[in-house]
């Protein structure tokens, strides 16, 4: 593995390694000294050029939990407000004598440009509405932890679809692990074509809730217009929101997932986001241990260390 870029046609065994990778520094972070030399030497560049408390924050972590050093980059302050390209930023970065970068970007495929101005190891962190490979790590790591297994998990992904990088992800990693997705949201609110998706979709929340393992809820996504395209705030809590009411209504063993942040009172009720079955928490955490795993193997760190 060279770079990660994307969820889509990453075979099974690569899902699987990476998350046996994630169970083991899972349990590193658990220790009473959470950190391993692992990276020791290695410099990791965050190229955050969008907002980020989780992502950010969980990447530096598992660099500092790898030993590798941190490098970060803030677009606020950098040479980009005086005119430079982002591609003489990046080069300017590697220049500098880092290993890898983690890159966000409003733009899709700003990450894989960024792979091939830099050759360097890549990760994307998001891209526009496109991709978010981490965070469909976390989330499989999530729900392998629950239930040991994602083979045969029925799954509900419900909210703003069409701008969700993390719907996009999730999909083919959910797949890939043997699960059945239905994407659940309104007409407005799904992709203008699922041709080639691995997924079903519906428009009929209650309809399927009874029937899932797991529920998936999104954020409408505002700033890119995922709040203009229904009614109210009212009408879609009504219709799509993951409320008290439907809480009740799932198995008695099924989990509620959430990327955060979370807008408690429009797509998830206070109740249900400080329900035990909720996994918001446990997400954060397993997005450590992802991370770690993704820059152990894309640095080529030593499992005898």
């Amino acid at each position: 593995m060279k770079n990660l870029l994307t969820m889509e046609g990453v075979d099974r065994a690569t899902l699987d390694s990476l998350l046996d990778d994630a169970d083991e520094f899972y349990e590193v972070m658990h220790r009473p000294i959470p950190k391993v030399p692992a990276l020791r030497g290695k410099a990791v560049a965050m190229m955050f050029f969008e907002p980020s408390t989780r992502t950010k924050m969980s990447f530096d972590a598992a660099a500092k939990a790898l030993s590798a050093d941190v490098v970060s980059f803030s677009p606020g302050t950098s040479s980009l407000k005086k005119g430079e390209s982002l591609k003489d930023t990046v080069l300017t970065v590697k220049a500098m004598g880092v290993d890898l970068m983690v890159v966000r970007h409003k733009s899709t495929g700003a990450a894989w440009r960024v792979a091939e101005w830099s050759r360097l190891p890549v990760v994307n962190g998001g891209d526009g509405a496109h991709q978010h490979p981490t965070q469909a790590l976390l989330d499989s790591l999530t729900l392998r932890q629950h239930f040991g297994t994602l083979e045969g998990l029925r799954i509900a992904i419900v909210g703003d679809i069409r701008h969700s990088r993390v719907a996009r992800s999730d999909a083919w990693a959910f797949t890939t692990l043997g699960a059945e997705v239905t994407m659940v949201a309104p007409p407005t609110l799904l992709p203008p074509d699922l041709t080639g998706w691995p997924v079903t979709a519906t428009s009929n929340f209650d309809e399927v809730l009874s029937e899932v393992d797991a529920v998936y809820v999104l954020r409408v996504q505002a700033e890119r217009g995922g709040a203009s395209v229904f009614p109210s705030v009212a009408e879609y809590r009504e219709r799509f929101g993951m409320t008290d009411a439907r809480m009740a209504r799932l198995k008695p063993e099924a989990i509620v997932l959430h990327p955060g942040p979370m807008i408690r009172g429009i797509e998830i009720d206070a109740g249900v986001a400080d329900d035990p079955r909720c996994k918001v928490l446990e997400q954060v955490t397993n997005g450590v241990a992802v991370r770690m795993a993704a820059l152990f193997q894309l640095l080529g760190g030593s499992r005898d260390e």
